[in-house]
C-alpha cells in the first residue's frame, strides 16, 4: 500500500476515534473534513481495515443514507447493528432511524 495511502487512513481512524458515543457519521463526511470529499470510497477501505484496532469505531461510520453499507466486514453477520443498538440508536433493515437525529458532523464539530 502507498504511504500517502496509509497517512490517510491514519487521518481517517484519527476522526472516527472522536465520533461520540450514540452518534454516527458517513464516510463522505469524514473525507470531507480531510480535505478530500471525493474520497469516500477510500475511507470505507480505510474503515473495512481498522477491525482488529478496538480503539477505532468503525460501527459509528455508515453512509450518506444511514445505511449499514459495512457490516458485512464485522465479525457475526448483526454486530454492526448491535453495536449501534447498545448505543441507543434504532436500526430498522439495515438503516438507522432518525438519521439526522443522530448525524455527527466532523466538519462542524471538530472546527
Amino acid at each position: 500500500m502507498k504511504e500517502e495511502n496509509i497517512n490517510f487512513f491514519q487521518k481517517v481512524y484519527e476522526v472516527a476515534k472522536v465520533i461520540p458515543y450514540g452518534r454516527v457519521t458517513s464516510y463522505g463526511a469524514i473525507a470531507k473534513y480531510l480535505g478530500a470529499a471525493r474520497s469516500a470510497r477510500m475511507v470505507g477501505w480505510a474503515m473495512n481495515g481498522s477491525h482488529n484496532m478496538p480503539e477505532v469505531p468503525a460501527h459509528r461510520v455508515v453512509n450518506r443514507k444511514g445505511l449499514l453499507t459495512g457490516k458485512h466486514h464485522f465479525d457475526g453477520t448483526n454486530l454492526m447493528q448491535q453495536l449501534l443498538e447498545s448505543e441507543g440508536i434504532e436500526v430498522v433493515d439495515n438503516q438507522i432511524m432518525e438519521f439526522e437525529k443522530y448525524f455527527w458532523d466532523p466538519f462542524i464539530e471538530l472546527k
